[in-house]
């Protein structure tokens, strides 16, 4: 399946390709022809980089649902200045150009903070680029508290995709948007969560639980 981010540059990049194809049958040549080899390699890749698999895995309420492919990078007690108030949990995600890059929500809950900041284009995994590099900030409320979610474009990535805003209900597992080639997800978590990862630990978007929160 393919996100439906990918949907115009996988055809045009097919369409390109197709054309140079026959292009080069027309006209022999080897240049014409390592450029139609290099065109289909950029069609591959748009398909593997915009692959959006199906992801089931535990659902509840309490749970933190990963809400990204990637290794975790950090696992640090913080205090935001927005949304959030007081002491709570960052787990701090970093997606490789390999992994898989839809971002889906980890709690369940009405969207009731949205920002957008622009910013540098650091290397998303170096320590402090969720507030120095572009991102968005997305603040969920629960049934049982506050969670907030960051996605940060790293050195790669130039553009953020996100369905959400202020108002939106979003379902636990649900595809919220992407950040396209490499970036970094962020999520605020009360500290009294019980973490279920490691640092250094590699962990799927929609299927993994990060952390358990308790509930009333």
């Amino acid at each position: 399946m393919i996100h439906r981010e990918g949907i115009f540059p996988v055809v045009a990049l097919a369409l390109m390709a197709g054309v140079v194809t026959l292009g080069a049958t027309l006209t022999p040549g080897t240049l014409l022809r390592t450029f139609a080899a290099l065109c289909w390699i950029l069609v591959l890749f748009a398909l593997f980089f915009f692959r959006d698999p199906e992801r089931s895995g535990p659902r509840g309420e309490g749970w933190i649902v990963a809400p990204a492919d990637g290794k975790v990078l950090e696992i640090v007690e913080v205090q935001p200045d927005e949304y959030l108030t007081g002491k709570c949990l960052r787990i701090s995600l970093f997606m490789s150009i390999f992994d898989v890059h839809v971002n889906r929500a980890p709690v369940s809950g009405v969207v009731e903070y949205f920002r957008y900041y622009r910013g540098e284009f650091r290397p998303a995994h170096r320590e402090g680029t969720g507030e120095r590099n572009e991102h968005t900030s997305i603040g969920i409320r629960t049934t049982w508290g506050q969670v907030l979610v960051k996605q940060v474009a790293g050195i790669l990535a130039r553009r953020i995709v996100c369905y959400l805003r202020e108002g939106s209900r979003v379902e636990q597992g649900e595809r919220f948007g992407m950040i396209k080639f490499g970036s970094r997800v962020e999520v605020f978590i009360p500290p009294t969560a019980r973490v279920l990862v490691t640092e250094g630990q590699k962990v799927k978007g929609g299927r993994d639980v990060l952390a358990e929160v308790p509930v009333p």
